[in-house]
């Protein structure tokens, strides 16, 4: 490919450095990096989900709500989904009900009844009169968790809303609500007590003047959770809910101490109502045949029971009174009114939510710990979960592979490790496995080898895998397994969420943490002890949790433990802990000497969650704390210049309700700070003084864990998987980019890999863009000129790209809009020419990728100065070969193109002569005065049509005609192409002679071409001329 050579010689290019260089500016608009997109790297196996539904009547429409992602739809029975609830709300999801009377209406309640340790909150009621595609807030802001809505079927603004409230201290915000406008009010009809929310309603699908509810006293703290008490009971109203009688005191129902309780009733038989009963000693399935009356108890098997708080939801079915199902870890299905049981698997376990079409009992949608899993067969199958982008994660890492991987530790599943970026066209199931750990688990890769994990789970389990040999140990600290016991009878007590982190200085000493700091270099073989007790250790808070009815032990509770640690970058022995009960330790020599460092006028029992030491100043070091499970859902973040003498509360600028779960520093630019909270993102230009929102495209979606990898930001979402920010750089150059207009931002390093992307698929991850990003902000624009061209550092234009486009000058069209852009170059410039409807068979005409070195992008717009920076593109990491070798691969694929452009370009010519020539027949063929040119058109136009199928074959018009019609010469050639670009090798000797042959027939046919147009063209236009006829027009 010749260059050609560009009049931009003259420009200035812009070098700097962007490591280190501090940014003067205290805060900066949006608009200078509004360009910035968040990236969905996957996986897409689908988290919790505790609200599904479908529609009667539209078999192949369902929804779902997600633990922490919003609002899902499917319009294709759950081949794919879709979030319907992106820029309008988001994070966790308790009920969604779809109008009866108008399937247009939907309503949805935030804040799900599965309140376990992660249990995230949610934001009142949302509305939806357009199916989905808008969405307005409906109510009851304060109510957190809604577990239930009921809407009449026929007024779809008479709605119901069970409200569980605030889950961690008492609230007035309780009990059943009632709108009759739609969501616009709402009034309180039932309340219990300030302890006791509604967790469960239904309405007779025969009387919307009857409905049936359940309270629940249920209290999570950060060391134990409650099920049972004064109110929990079970309710009906025979007045549209405007009045309701307790029928949990009726005869034959549990006596004592009741927990949760699951309601249902009959659509077959109104009369017929089940109820399962948390009980510590009459708990199980009841059932009434009189409205609620009188109560019989059926069952108690524990496999209905088991982990009540957990699950107890019951559904009938809307044909057969006497089919219903109990949903648990499996489940359950009754055919004999509630008796006995058969139990069943979905694709995933524990199962939260069912709904049953009305008019086809086959047809139903499961929620559970893996998502929305759809059946129209009875449950003989179910639509997979492996589509759905809704895993919630604690905490990421990467490693130092290439391209690297991330790591995490997915709820309710497994561990990943996910490749960040791939050479195809996105990040699918294959680019995903299991990794170390359980789903709780810290996760640390080995510094010295990628293929070596260390991952953690509940009750201190750590185990080692090497992937490589495809084996796994236990290294526990303390392997006595505590499953069942309170945190009391434990020798070291280790969350199920404990740290494990490598040293940054020594990369064979792994550190772990439980109310004790541990180390180990010999990959677990043994552990030393390297700290004291440094909680609180409060013994009226390491009591087993659970009660009063049913115990729970898996270690979520376990508390006065170290929940955060690290150790300086810069100081080897500088460690730092972070205690779940508030407390903040440093240590100056490794482990021999701690100091409590716990900032002064902190609340007491905060949560540490994550602890940045800085990477600039040994005594500097950040901490993100969360109150959140005491009722405190305020942001707490915090600074430390003096190794924890002093510290400063840092919260300037986030929402008092966005509780931060972690902070992370810029390793390359000093005082740019990035906040996950439980609503979304933040950054600091001016470490800390002050925060602004950085959600850009990202959902609201709770955040719980950021690290930062080659000027990458990788998110962890609790309900919608993984994300990166792609390029940081652009933050770094802010500086620069104020008040400056139009403003072209100096790209970052680019490897030259293969790869597409594809934002938007709703199977799989969006992959890395292959090309340079090149970032650049146009103010004062009116429809002027814009011109982005990409040069060697010889100024010779490579690709350029116009609001005004000349092909002829190598300039393809490009969009452009006022303030931030984007555009991706794909390291390519000019490729061969190729003829519309050319069919060709693995052939590639394209240009050869960029060879690794130093370039220029420069951003014209008219009636401005031009702007250029220069930017590297790097060597794939992996190549086996070196820049030479690349530079071979680069000079053979346009020397290819040369002979095939030439070519295709000379076939164009043939044809545009052959219209001419046959254009003349038509017109002359009746004339007896130029019969003998006629007769040589005839014969000129063959010659020059055996040169076109020489070089082409003219026969194939679809894509497998090749496999009947035999490729030619340019299609030959032009498969080198494929080959020898296929990745970054050289051509071989045999590539390079057959190149030579195939060249060799392409340029004798392309001569045999230029002595037709010399002589006999030249010859029949003397004809004409002399005939006064129009003579042949040949184009150069």
């Amino acid at each position: 490919m010749k260059a050609i050579k560009t009049t931009l010689l003259l420009i200035a290019v812009t070098f700097f450095s962007l490591h280190n260089q501090p940014l003067v500016a205290q805060e900066y608009d949006q608009a200078l990096y509004d360009a910035l997109e968040y990236r969905l790297v996957g996986p897409f196996r689908g988290g919790r989900s505790a609200a599904v539904t479908g529609v009667p009547g539209k078999p192949n429409l369902y929804y779902f709500g997600a633990a922490g992602g919003g609002v899902w739809e499917t319009k294709n029975g759950g081949r794919s989904w879709k979030n319907i609830s992106d820029g309008f709300f988001g994070g966790s999801i308790g009920a969604i009900e779809v109008a009866q009377s108008d399937a247009n209406v939907i309503y949805v309640g935030g804040g799900e009844k599965t309140v376990r340790g992660n249990v995230s909150s949610g934001y009142g009621i949302w509305k939806s009169e357009n199916a989905g595609k808008t969405w307005a807030q409906a109510g009851l802001k304060d109510s957190r968790h809604v577990p239930r809505i009921v809407v009449h079927p026929t007024d779809y603004n008479t709605v119901y809303a069970a409200v569980m409230g605030n889950i961690y201290k008492p609230t007035q915000e309780r009990g059943i609500y009632k709108s009759t406008d739609g969501g616009a009010t709402w009034r309180k009809t039932l309340f219990a007590n300030e302890n006791a929310g509604a967790v469960d309603l239904i309405m007779d699908p025969n009387n919307p003047r009857i409905l049936y509810a359940s309270t629940w006293n249920v209290k999570r703290t950060p060391y134990s959770l409650s099920s049972g008490g004064d109110g929990s009971a079970l309710w009906k109203s025979e007045d549209s809910g405007e009045t309701w009688k307790e029928i949990s005191t009726h005869h034959g129902f549990a006596e004592g101490t009741l927990g949760i309780i699951g309601v249902t009733v009959s659509p077959a038989n109104s009369q017929r109502v089940w109820a399962i009963v948390e009980n510590e000693k009459q708990g199980g399935v009841y059932r009434s045949d009189d409205g609620g009356d009188s109560w019989t108890k059926i069952n108690d098997e524990r496999k209905l029971r088991q982990r009540a708080w957990y699950y107890t939801r019951i559904y009938a079915d809307p044909k057969d009174q006497d089919i219903m199902y109990v949903l648990n870890v499996r489940y359950h299905k009754s055919t004999d009114g509630g008796k006995t049981y058969s139990t069943y698997n979905a694709p995933h376990g524990d199962h939260h939510d069912l709904w049953i079409a009305p008019e086809d009992p086959n047809r139903m949608i499961i929620g559970d710990d893996g998502g929305a899993q759809i059946t129209y067969d009875g449950a003989q199958t179910w639509s997979t979960y492996y589509n759905q982008p809704t895993s919630q994660f604690y905490r990421v890492t990467t490693d130092n592979a290439f391209p690297y991987r991330i790591y995490a530790a997915q709820q309710d599943n497994s561990t990943i490790r996910i490749a960040h970026r791939t050479e195809g066209r996105g990040i699918g199931e294959d680019n995903w496995e299991a990794t170390a750990g359980g789903e709780s688990a810290h996760i640390a890769v080995d510094p010295l080898n990628n293929d070596i994990v260390y991952g953690g789970s509940y009750d201190g389990f750590l185990t080692r895998y090497n992937h490589q040999k495809n084996t796994v140990r236990s290294i526990s600290v303390w392997p006595d397994n505590p499953m069942g016991h309170g945190v009391e009878d434990m020798k070291y007590r280790f969350q199920w969420n404990f740290p494990i982190f490598f040293s940054p200085h020594n990369p064979k000493k792994l550190y772990t943490a439980s109310n004790h700091l541990h180390a180990t270099t010999n990959q677990g073989e043994s552990w030393d002890l390297l700290s004291p007790d440094l909680t609180r250790n409060d013994p009226e808070k390491q009591k087993s949790s659970g009660g009063p009815i049913t115990q729970d032990n898996t270690s979520v509770e376990y508390y006065c433990t170290i929940f955060a640690a690290a150790e300086s970058p810069l100081t080897e022995g500088l460690l730092w802990t972070g205690s779940d009960d508030g407390l903040i330790h440093v240590s100056k020599n490794g482990g021999k000497d701690w100091s409590n460092v716990t900032p002064k006028g902190m609340p007491e029992w905060m949560m540490i969650n994550s602890i940045e030491p800085s990477v600039f100043d040994p005594a500097t070091c950040y901490v993100a704390a969360t109150k959140y499970k005491t009722g405190d859902f305020n942001p707490y973040l915090y600074k430390t210049t003096d190794y924890g003498a002093s510290w400063k509360k840092i919260t300037k600028g986030i929402n008092k309700e966005h509780f931060t779960r972690v902070v992370r520093e810029d390793p390359n630019q000093k005082g740019l700070l990035y906040a996950g909270t439980e609503t979304g993102m933040y950054i600091s230009f001016n470490d800390g003084d002050s925060w602004q929102e950085f959600q850009l495209n990202l959902p609201i979606v709770p955040i719980t864990d950021l690290t930062i990898k080659d000027g990458n930001l990788i998110v962890a979402t609790q309900g919608r998987s993984l994300w990166i920010l792609d390029d940081l750089s652009v933050l770094h150059q802010l500086a620069n980019a104020k008040n400056k207009g139009t403003y072209l931002f100096t790209p970052k390093d680019t490897y030259r890999m293969g790869g597409g992307s594809r934002a938007g698929s709703l199977t799989e991850g969006a992959n890395h863009p292959s090309g340079v990003m090149t970032y650049f902000n146009l103010a004062n624009r009116e429809d002027k000129k814009v011109t982005l061209s990409y040069l060697s550092m010889a100024n010779d234009t490579i690709k350029k790209f116009s609001t005004s486009p000349d092909k002829t000058k190598n300039s393809d069209a490009f969009s452009v809009s006022e303030g931030a852009n984007y555009h991706s170059w794909n390291m390519r410039g000019k490729g061969a020419k190729r003829l519309p409807g050319m069919i060709l068979w693995w052939a590639s005409t394209s240009a050869p990728q960029a060879v690794p070195g130093q370039y220029k992008v420069v951003l014209e717009v008219a009636g401005q100065e031009p702007q250029a920076k220069t930017f590297t593109v790097l060597a794939d990491k992996n190549a086996e070969t070196d820049r030479a070798g690349m530079q071979k691969q680069f000079d053979f694929i346009t020397d290819v193109n040369n002979t095939v452009d030439s070519a295709h370009r000379s076939i164009e010519k043939i044809r545009a002569i052959n219209k001419q020539l046959k254009s003349f027949k038509n017109q002359y063929k009746e004339d007896p005065a130029v019969k003998d040119l006629v007769l040589k058109a005839d014969s000129l136009s063959q010659q020059f049509s055996d040169i076109e199928k020489a070089l082409y074959q003219t026969k194939n018009k679809s894509g497998q005609d090749p496999l009947n019609f035999p490729i030619r010469l340019t299609n030959k050639l032009a498969h080198l192409n494929s080959l020898v670009g296929m990745d970054d090798f050289p051509p071989t000797s045999q590539d390079i002679a057959v190149k030579d042959v195939l060249t060799t027939a392409i340029l004798a046919e392309l001569g045999k071409l230029d002595a037709l147009i010399a002589g006999e063209i030249k010859t029949f236009n003397a004809a004409f001329n002399k005939n006064q006829l129009n003579y042949l027009f040949i184009e150069e």
